[in-house]
C-alpha cells in the first residue's frame, strides 16, 4: 500500500496538468465553500446537554409529557434603588405585566401586581388586592405582608424589596428563532418604560444571547489566530511569497470546512470557537512540515520536480498518519453521551482531515512553482543555521544524559498522581458564563435576589388505588415539602399542598402564619371542596389529569454539582427513610438533575474514548513501523502530556465539566503528530543504512526543527483562546498550550533515550 501511495505521489508531482488540475479543483471548491458558509447557523439547546440513553432522562421525557417543561419560563425583573412601593412605578409595572402577556410565544404573565389573596366572608370567598396600586396609604402594609410571605417572596420580590419580577409562561422547548422573535419585541417594550434598572432571566435569553457571542468568537477567534499565524510564518520565511502560500492554504482549508458544516447543515454549538484556532493550528503544522521538507531538498541541489517528489514520499505519509491519529483523537468524542461534544469531536476529525487535503493538494501544487529563496530568506548563503545547533544539543544531551531523563520522568509521573488526584467535578453554571457580559451579570443577579436559574424537581407518583389528590398521599408530599425548605440552597418550593395551605390561610383570618398544612383528615376534606373549584389551568401544572402523578418544583442555587448531588443524596434517604412507598414514591428529575448527570458521565468517557484513542494508535503505528518495541515507544511520550493535563487542572482547581473534558481529546490527537514525524524520519534514516545514533542526529537536526516550529505555533496558537470571552475557552486554551508545549519536551527527551534503551540491536 505505502509504496502505491509513493509512486501514484510521484507521478501527480511531477506533472504540471495536474498541479493546474489540482489548483482549478480548489479554487472551485473555495467559490462553492463561500455560498455555503452563508448557510451556517448556531444551536443551543438545553436538551442537547442532557445525557443521551440515560433512564433519568426517558423518565424526565415521559414525565414532562403529562405535564409540562419546567425551563419554559421568561423572568424580567425591574428594579428600583428607592423601593418598588412607588405609585408610578407600580401602574407602569403592571402595565408592562399585562402588555408581555400579549407577546408571542407567552401564555401566560403573573407578578405581583396581578395577585389577589382569598378572603372568607360570611358570604363566601372573595378577593383582596396583595398591592393596593392606587392606594398609597396600604403600601407599608402590603410590603409587610408580601415580604413575609414565603411564596412569593424570592420569586416575584425580592426580600428588600428593591425589585419585582414579571414571569412569563412560555410554550414549551421554544428554539432559537422563535427565542430571537421574543426577546426582540421584549426588549423593545422593556425600553418604552426607561426603568432605573432591568435583568433577564431565561431560556429565550440564554439563547440568543449565547448564540451571538458563538459567531462574534469564532470571528474573532479566525482573525487573532490569523494575525499570529501571519506573524510567525514571516519570522520563519521571511519572504512574502512562504507566508502568502502558507496563508492561503490555510484559509482555504478553513473556509472548506465552513461551507462543509453549512452544505450538511451541522449547526455551530458553544465549543465552535475552538475551531478557527484548532483549523488553522493544525493546517500550520501540515505546511510547516512541508514547506521545511522541501526547502531542504531544494538546499541540497535538487530540482524542483524531485524535491517535491520527496517531501510527498517521506513528509506526505507521515502527514497523512498525524491527521489520521488527530482525527481518531476528536473521534474519541463519540463516546460521550453529551450531543456538543459527539458532535464537535465529529466536526473536528473532519476539518482535520480538509486541512491535510488542502496541503496536500493545493499547497504542494502551488509549493512547486518556487525555488527555496523566493520562499525563504533564512539560513541561505552559508549563514548560521539558527536551529541546527539547538537541536544538537538535544541530542547530546539525551545521549550522555539518559539517566537523569529517566529520573526526570519518575519524578513527573508522581507529580501528575498527585495532581490527579486533586480535580474536583464540582461544575457550576456561573463560572461559565461569558465574562464581562450582561447576561452573566442578569444571572448573579437572580442567583442573589431571587431563586436562581435551575429548576428542582421532584415527581411524586400514587401507589394502587390512591391518587395525588387523596388526603394520605397529599400529606406524604407536605412531609417531604418540609424537608427540602430545610436546605437554605433550594428555593420556591411549590405543589398541590399551597391551594390546601391557602386556603387554611383565607380561613384563620388570612393570617400568614396559618400558611400550613391542614392538621386532619377531617379539615382536608373540608378544604378539598373549595380546592377543587380553582381553575383548572393552574393546577394542570401540578397534578395530572388522571391523578395518578403530581409534581413539587422549587429551585437550587447554582452552589456547585458536588453539594447538589450531596443535597440529593439527603433528599433520597429521607425519602427511603421517612415517607410511605406504599402510598406514593418519589423521584428527583428535571433538567438541573440532567444537566449535573452530565458530568458524572464525563470520567467515564474520558476513559472509554482515551483507551480507544491508545488502541487504535497502537495500530497504526504497528502498521507503520512494523515493531512493538516502536508501538511502544511512541505511545510513551504522549502519556505524560495526557498526565501533565490532568494534574494541571487539580493543581488550578479547574473543574472537570463537558466543556473541559475535550482537552484530552485534542491534546493526545495533536501531540501524537510530532512523535510519528519524529519516528517516521528515524526509520527512514534507518532504511537508508544509517546507524542509530547517525538516524538520532539527522533526525534531530531536520525534523527537529520543524517539531520546534510547529510546537511554538500550537503553544502560541491556543494562547489566542485567553481573550475568549467564554471562561471554559480560556480553560482549554491555557491547557493545551502548556500541555502541548511539554508534549515537545516529551518528545525530544524521552524518545531517544527510550530507542537506546529498547532498539540497542
Amino acid at each position: 500500500m505505502g509504496v502505491f501511495l509513493y509512486e501514484n505521489h510521484e507521478v501527480c508531482s511531477m506533472s504540471p496538468k495536474f498541479r493546474i488540475a489540482s489548483i482549478v479543483f480548489f479554487s472551485v471548491i473555495s467559490l462553492l465553500s463561500i455560498y455555503f458558509t452563508m448557510n451556517v447557523k448556531g444551536e443551543f439547546n438545553f436538551e442537547q446537554f442532557f445525557p443521551v440513553g440515560d433512564p433519568d432522562l426517558d423518565f424526565f421525557y415521559e414525565f414532562t409529557s403529562e405535564f409540562e417543561t419546567d425551563d419554559n419560563f421568561m423572568l424580567i425583573a425591574v428594579k428600583r434603588e428607592q423601593g418598588i412601593f412607588d405609585k408610578a412605578f407600580l401602574e407602569k409595572f403592571h402595565d408592562l405585566t399585562i402588555k408581555a402577556k400579549r407577546l408571542p410565544f407567552v401564555t401566560e404573565s403573573n407578578s405581583v401586581t396581578k395577585l389577589e389573596y382569598p378572603r372568607k366572608t360570611p358570604f363566601g370567598f372573595t378577593t383582596t388586592p396583595a398591592i393596593h396600586r392606587g392606594q398609597p396609604e396600604y403600601y407599608e402594609t402590603d410590603k409587610k405582608r408580601l415580604l413575609a410571605d414565603e411564596r412569593f417572596r424570592g420569586t416575584l420580590i425580592a426580600e428588600d424589596g428593591k425589585s419585582a419580577v414579571v414571569a412569563l409562561k412560555l410554550v414549551d422547548n421554544i428554539q432559537v428563532d422563535s427565542s430571537r422573535i421574543l426577546m426582540t419585541k421584549l426588549d423593545s417594550l422593556v425600553a418604552s418604560y426607561s426603568f432605573e434598572e432591568t435583568h433577564y432571566l431565561g431560556r429565550p435569553n440564554l439563547q440568543v444571547e449565547l448564540i451571538d457571542l458563538q459567531f462574534w468568537e469564532i470571528g474573532y477567534s479566525a482573525i487573532v489566530s490569523g494575525i499570529l499565524v501571519t506573524i510567525i510564518m514571516f519570522l520563519i520565511f521571511r519572504r512574502p511569497w512562504g507566508v502568502i502560500i502558507s496563508l492561503v492554504s490555510i484559509a482555504i482549508g478553513m473556509l472548506i470546512f465552513m461551507g462543509m458544516l453549512g452544505a450538511t447543515g451541522r449547526p455551530l454549538n458553544m465549543m465552535a470557537a475552538l475551531y478557527p484556532v484548532l483549523l488553522i493550528i493544525v493546517g500550520t503544522s501540515d505546511v510547516i512540515h512541508i514547506m521545511s521538507k522541501y526547502i531542504d531538498e531544494l538546499r541540497k541541489g535538487k530540482p524542483k520536480t524531485d524535491a517535491i517528489r520527496v517531501t510527498i514520499r517521506e513528509i506526505g505519509l507521515a502527514t497523512l498518519f498525524t491527521s489520521v491519529t488527530t482525527a481518531v483523537g476528536f473521534l474519541t468524542l463519540l463516546t460521550s453521551k453529551i450531543i456538543p461534544i459527539r458532535s464537535f469531536g465529529v466536526n473536528a476529525a473532519i476539518g482535520v482531515l480538509i486541512a491535510y487535503l488542502t496541503v496536500l493538494g493545493l499547497t504542494t501544487a502551488i509549493l512547486s512553482l518556487f525555488d527555496a529563496d523566493k520562499i525563504t530568506a533564512a539560513a541561505t548563503n552559508g549563514k548560521k543555521d539558527f536551529w541546527r545547533p539547538k537541536m544538537l544539543w538535544f541530542y547530546h544531551f539525551t545521549k550522555d544524559r539518559a539517566r537523569l531523563v529517566g529520573w526526570g520522568m519518575v519524578a513527573t509521573l508522581l507529580l501528575c498522581g498527585i495532581g490527579m488526584s486533586m480535580v474536583t467535578t464540582d461544575y457550576s453554571i456561573a463560572s461559565n458564563l461569558p465574562r464581562n457580559h450582561k447576561i452573566t451579570s442578569d444571572y448573579h443577579f437572580f442567583e442573589a435576589q431571587y431563586s436562581g436559574f435551575r429548576p428542582y424537581e421532584i415527581a411524586a407518583i400514587a401507589q394502587d388505588s390512591f391518587t395525588v389528590t387523596d388526603y394520605e398521599v397529599v400529606r406524604e408530599i407536605d412531609k417531604l415539602e418540609n424537608k427540602l425548605k430545610e436546605f437554605s440552597a433550594i428555593k420556591g418550593v411549590n405543589s398541590i399542598t399551597a391551594a390546601y395551605k391557602s386556603v387554611n390561610v383565607a380561613f384563620k383570618g388570612n393570617r400568614l402564619e396559618e400558611y400550613t398544612f391542614p392538621d386532619s383528615e377531617k379539615t382536608f376534606n373540608k378544604y378539598k371542596r373549595y380546592v377543587d373549584r380553582l381553575p383548572k389551568d393552574g393546577m394542570d401544572i401540578l397534578v395530572s389529569r388522571d391523578k395518578k402523578k403530581a409534581r413539587i418544583s422549587s429551585s437550587i442555587l447554582d452552589v456547585g454539582s458536588d453539594t447538589i448531588q450531596n443535597i440529593g443524596k439527603h433528599i433520597d434517604a429521607f425519602i427511603a427513610n421517612e415517607t410511605n412507598s406504599d402510598i406514593v414514591q418519589f423521584r428527583r428529575t428535571g433538567t438541573g438533575i440532567l444537566f449535573d448527570k452530565n458530568e458524572e458521565y464525563v470520567r467515564d468517557s474520558i476513559l472509554n474514548g482515551l483507551g480507544i484513542a491508545i488502541l487504535i494508535v497502537s495500530l497504526f503505528m504497528g502498521f507503520l513501523f512494523r515493531n512493538w518495541k516502536m508501538v511502544f515507544i511512541s505511545l510513551v511520550p504522549n502519556i505524560f502530556p495526557l498526565l501533565i493535563a490532568g494534574a494541571l487542572l487539580g493543581f488550578a482547581g479547574i473543574e472537570l465539566e463537558s466543556g473541559v473534558a475535550i482537552v484530552f481529546a485534542i491534546v493526545f490527537g495533536i501531540a501524537v503528530d510530532d512523535t510519528i514525524h519524529f519516528l517516521s524520519k528515524y526509520k527512514i534514516s534507518r532504511d537508508k543504512g544509517a546507524t542509530m545514533e547517525e538516524a538520532l542526529e539527522v533526525t534531530f537536526t531536520e525534523t527537529g526543527k520543524a517539531i520546534c516550529l510547529t510546537s511554538i505555533i500550537l503553544f502560541f496558537g491556543f494562547l489566542v483562546m485567553l481573550f475568549s470571552v467564554n471562561p471554559p475557552s480560556v480553560t482549554v486554551g491555557i491547557i493545551i498550550s502548556v500541555t502541548l508545549a511539554s508534549a515537545v519536551f516529551s518528545d525530544l527527551f524521552t524518545i531517544p533515550v527510550l530507542i537506546r534503551w529498547f532498539m540497542k540491536s
